[in-house]
């Protein structure tokens, strides 16, 4: 089953557009949990049993494992293993934003395709499209490219102004290059690679761009480029996004194609042995605020 095809089977299932960041903080989990043999992984199963008919993604930030050294990949690679066992209608996103070339991209998608079994990635696309062809080659799985992070940092390169094509013509001059600004041949960098995207891997089904919920205006704009694709939009929670702005502005004309991600708000909205059942009702709350603005 295609990543597309299983995302949607989720969302009807649990009627939630609503990703869970799996990204257990090992000095925030509960102290009770840091003598286990498995701390992450024991937090995560609770977290995933407590909220499984609630999300219709899971999505593990590898940085909170992999700063663990090997314990920590280990418990990654047990927490997939586990969603694919126990809840395997529920997709698997590792969000390790990985983007290089060659044989690099290569080795990215054989570790976390072959290895963790994840259903699809989150990548950067500052190599070029073209570089992350490794990652398409998997055609089951969802590719998830950089457009907008939620971070406010983003706007440092994220919303510099490119002048389209005018690295075609290093002969262009200076008035040739303020004609074209006139002409409106000018656009952000986050928008071109939204139209770089649909042109070379908009046909492939399973392409996704990830859009921060913290700028709607800009959400609203990539929504326009890309059309119908499903967004994965973190920011809401402790980042502080809108939920309201951020739903009108990403619903595509589904009522869908958004996985709109909480990571802290849910998962430490206790620090007792109550934190699963606090998670489940952050997690009920944020699934049905965003339904209420479908």
């Amino acid at each position: 089953m295609s990543f597309h095809d299983k995302l949607n089977a989720a969302v009807d299932k649990n009627n939630s557009l609503l990703c869970v960041g799996l990204d257990p903080d090992f000095d925030k989990l509960p102290d009770f949990l840091k003598e286990k043999g498995y701390p992450q992984f024991e937090f995560n199963k609770a977290i995933i049993d407590a909220t499984h008919d609630l999300a219709c993604v899971y999505k593990p930030n590898p940085a909170f494992y992999e700063s663990r050294g090997d314990r920590g990949v280990r418990e990654l690679k047990m927490t997939c293993d586990y969603i694919k066992e126990k809840y395997p209608e529920i997709p698997v996103i590792i969000d390790a934003k990985r983007g290089d070339i060659g044989n690099t991209n290569k080795g990215y998608a054989q570790y976390i395709f072959d290895y963790l079994q994840a259903d699809a990635l989150t990548v950067m696309p500052y190599m070029g499209i073209g570089s992350l062809s490794a990652y398409f080659a998997y055609k089951d799985k969802g590719i998830i490219v950089g457009c907008h992070s939620s971070n406010p940092e983003a706007k440092e390169f994220q919303e510099q102004y490119v002048i389209l094509n005018s690295f075609q013509d290093p002969k262009q001059t200076r008035e040739e290059m303020l004609k074209q600004i006139q002409h409106d041949k000018i656009k952000p960098l986050y928008e071109l690679v939204a139209q770089e995207l649909m042109q070379q891997q908009g046909g492939y089904p399973n392409t996704m761009i990830f859009m921060g919920a913290t700028y709607p205006a800009q959400l609203t704009e990539i929504r326009k480029i890309v059309g119908d694709m499903v967004l994965l939009v973190p920011g809401i929670g402790s980042q502080g996004g809108d939920t309201e702005a951020t739903v009108k502005a990403g619903l595509n004309t589904k009522k869908r194609g958004m996985m709109i991600n909480a990571s802290r708000s849910i998962l430490f909205a206790s620090s007792g042995q109550d934190f699963a059942e606090k998670a489940r009702e952050e997690a009920t709350q944020l699934r049905d605020t965003i339904n209420n603005y479908r």
